[in-house]
């Protein structure tokens, strides 16, 4: 693969905290190397505004091997970049060429509100999952993990769920700021297993309400979500979160 430099301009969004006006800031970027990761080419740009004596753009960053799910922004109006099943510090700067302008922005979503620059407050989702994302264990010695039984289309259904990491990516992409696909994700893959049995009615209540509480939208099966989602977590989730809660809802009644 051919390594090239490139000189770009970077549009980043600069916002000083949640309650400040924001705005966009126009910046200079050379000699970019074609195999820097995305976070990489931040990196230059915020070695330079920091010798310039000027402030250093924030954003989120920890494993930097998309595992994490911190490294989220829109980069040219779609969540985490050009590169399908991608996150952002998985994105090269080979998708660009020389010359290139680069817009990047936090999430867009009021249950998602900035706390500066790039950097957006996703703690809505610890509380989903606190609300009904475990299981209930028994303390003592460790049981084998091949005692229980399970199906093997359940259990890669099950795996495949749990691949989310919690991004945001669904919401920042949705119309409706809805996190179905992110609920969904986290009830399937319990639901699926049977050591997720014991809270399975009351967590898909539970979850659903806490999301409901924290002002996300509803969902309209526009698929958006699905389409950028950088662990390709699929809709067919928001489907079986439905049956859970419709389930659940039926049996409470009684």
């Amino acid at each position: 693969m051919e390594h090239y430099n490139m000189n770009l301009t970077l549009k980043i969004w600069r916002q000083p905290n949640t309650q400040a006006a924001g705005r966009f800031e126009t910046y200079p970027v050379s000699n970019i190397s074609s195999e820097m990761s995305f976070l990489e080419m931040i990196d230059v740009l915020n070695e330079q505004l920091i010798k310039e004596g000027n402030e250093p753009v924030a954003f989120d960053h920890d494993c930097r091997e998309g595992i994490c799910g911190m490294c989220s922004m829109y980069i040219n109006g779609r969540p985490h970049g050009p590169w399908q099943k991608n996150t952002t510090c998985q994105l090269h700067m080979r998708a660009y060429k020389d010359g290139d302008t680069i817009t990047v922005e936090p999430w867009r979503a009021n249950s998602f509100p900035v706390i500066k620059d790039l950097m957006v407050d996703r703690s809505a989702f610890d509380r989903i999952i606190q609300a009904g994302g475990y299981v209930s264990v028994n303390t003592g010695s460790a049981v084998d993990a091949n005692a229980i039984p399970i199906e093997k289309d359940h259990a890669d259904s099950a795996f495949a769920a749990a691949a989310c990491i919690g991004c945001g990516a669904c919401v920042a992409s949705c119309k409706n700021s809805s996190a179905m696909l992110f609920v969904s994700a986290k009830v399937s893959h319990l639901a699926l297993l049977p050591q997720g049995s014991p809270e399975r009615k009351s967590r898909a209540l539970n979850m659903v309400a806490q999301m409901d509480k924290e002002g996300f939208g509803a969902c309209t099966n526009t698929g958006a979500c699905e389409a950028v989602c950088p662990k390709g977590i699929s809709i067919e989730n928001i489907a079986r979160l439905n049956r859970e809660y419709m389930t659940a809802g039926l049996s409470a009644e009684r």
